[in-house]
């Protein structure tokens, strides 16, 4: 299924075609999911997809209502997301690391109808639920963690009570399917709308024209479901090959990522920069080999060279950077097998095309540096109830990123950072990315951000927020190495005139670095 966008009937469920595609090829017997409660085949999966598309029709879900789910990663969120699309209901998946405050947002926002809660999350939710008014009914699941149920019913109950078989609604490739909240890597996020088409799209396109995704492989996605990268890597992508996933409830702290690669043999794997770092850098994990895996996906930000290379030199395997969105859904521009440049983010991935513009909005052609647009067959519709930011993001078929990239004579891409994090120093313009990228190949660093910041006359400069290896040694001799680092690798009027050391770098729960809290 590599090649071409595919062709769809007027009539199309894509929940129901994700499971019956696997039915039909005859592995109802085999592993789809492999969770924290342990392994459910395709069979089991199926059924359970039904019931829950049941029991949420059973408690007054119609087509097109909202359903939201704050659930951490087990099979329940595969069952529940895919039950309510099957209905023709929009599963609405939420970051399981907010804030309480934030949940209240996110409930009236989409008007949910059901919320369906991990029991660990709950406590997070109580005065969320009591503020929705649209909100007629709460269902806890089980989490591994466990935790209290309110006197709600519980997710396991209901799908016993449930009917075993559903028919799809009468949905078409056009119909909203649902929603995801963007990262709010730049302050509040924002509802993208896509369709029933979206998801099989990314499957043929990046899955298998360029991941080369097999019925063999197993799958580990450190990027969780409700981020578009973890929802394609661990959803979407196994059930269109016929693969096996792994999920992880936990977070994935490289303790918990070398376990499943180890025990599950996992094939295929997806992470973060952030994450592939802290592996490498892990002296638990010094010795360990990972001989089943055979390529690794990055995503979410840029990967630093050195990163790529140090893992491909320990591990034999190669890391795919690729770059993807929530608006667009999955990955749309990608390194890919046998074409690796560490450093970039390789070439187009097909079906999806790419421009540079210049600040005018005015495409720029050979090799050159300018704002990051892109033309693909799963753009979103569009935010919910957010028209402004609608027209400011999607121009007719081209979507802008927000991202800027240098085009070299080749044709591969090079990310320079995003377009509102670029710094103008001396009136020339620097990317923070690249000199985040001098700082974390010294060898006493661990992350790094860098922001601007006005200097005593009120000019820009950058400024660097760098998490050590070694606490100990971050002091003022540590400093003036890494500026000295960075002015032997950059141009001069790159380096960061103040480094400041943390304990940590702020986040999205995908991994992206909050520069806009650094700011404040």
């Amino acid at each position: 299924m590599a090649g071409s966008p595919p062709i769809f009937p007027r009539e199309y469920n894509a929940a129901a075609d994700l499971i019956e595609r696997n039915l039909a090829g005859g592995r109802a017997a085999k592993i789809a999911y492999v969770d924290a409660f342990g392994p459910v085949t395709y069979a089991e999966l199926a059924e359970r997809v039904d019931r829950a598309g049941d029991l949420l029709r059973g408690l007054g879900v119609q087509i097109e209502q909202r359903v939201l789910l704050a659930l951490v990663d087990t099979v329940d969120f595969v069952a529940v997301f895919l039950g309510a699309m099957k209905i023709g209901a929009v599963p609405v998946p939420v970051n399981t690391l907010l804030a309480a405050a934030d949940y209240e947002h996110l409930l009236r926002d989409s008007r949910a109808r059901v919320l369906v809660v991990s029991d660990a999350l709950l406590p997070k939710l109580r005065q969320a639920r009591e503020r929705s008014p649209w909100l007629v009914a709460t269902v806890v699941a089980d989490s591994p963690a466990g935790g209290p149920d309110d006197g709600h019913p519980r997710l396991t109950a209901l799908l016993a009570e449930a009917a075993p078989r559903l028919a799809p609604a009468a949905t078409g490739p056009d119909d909203v399917a649902f929603w995801l909240y963007s990262s709010g890597s730049t302050g509040k996020p924002k509802a993208a709308v896509h369709l029933h088409a979206h998801l099989v799209r990314t499957a043929t396109l990046y899955a298998g024209a360029v991941l080369g995704l097999r019925e063999d492989d197993v799958v580990l996605s450190a990027a969780k479901l409700f981020f578009a990268y973890g929802l394609g890597n661990a959803l979407t992508f196994p059930l269109a090959f016929g693969a096996t996933a792994v999920l992880l409830a936990e977070r994935p702290t490289p303790a918990a990522v070398f376990a499943a690669l180890q025990q599950h043999a996992c094939s295929v794997f997806g992470g973060v920069p952030t994450l592939f770092a802290s592996m490498l850098a892990d002296p638990a994990h010094a010795d360990v080999a990972l001989p089943a895996l055979r390529v690794s996906t990055s995503a979410g930000e840029a990967l630093p060279r050195h990163v790529g290379e140090r893992w491909r030199a320990r591990f034999g395997s190669d890391i795919l950077d690729g770059i993807g969105s929530t608006e667009m859904l999955h990955i749309f521009l990608s390194n890919r097998p046998g074409d690796v440049r560490y450093g970039t983010t390789g070439l187009p991935v097909p079906g999806y095309e790419l421009r540079l513009v210049d600040d005018d909005g005015q495409t720029l052609t050979g090799a050159v540096e300018g704002a990051l647009w892109v033309n693909g067959p799963t753009a979103a519709a569009g935010y919910f109830n957010d028209r402004e930011r609608s027209l400011h993001t999607f121009h007719g078929p081209w979507t802008r990123t927000g991202d800027r990239y240098a085009r070299d004579a080749e044709g591969y891409y090079t990310y320079c950072g995003r377009a509102d994090d670029m710094l103008k120093v001396g009136g020339i313009w620097v990317s923070p990315f690249e000199v985040e990228s001098a700082l974390a190949a010294h060898p006493e660093v661990l992350e790094a951000a860098v922001v601007g910041h006005a200097d005593a006359d009120g000019l820009i400069k950058p400024k660097a927020f760098v998490v050590a290896r070694d606490p100990g040694r971050a002091g003022p001799e540590l400093v003036a190495a890494l500026q000295q680092f960075v002015k032997a690798r950059l141009a001069p009027y790159k380096y960061p005139r103040w480094i400041e050391f943390v304990a940590e770098l702020p986040k999205t729960a995908t991994g992206k670095i909050q520069r806009f809290r650094l700011r404040a």
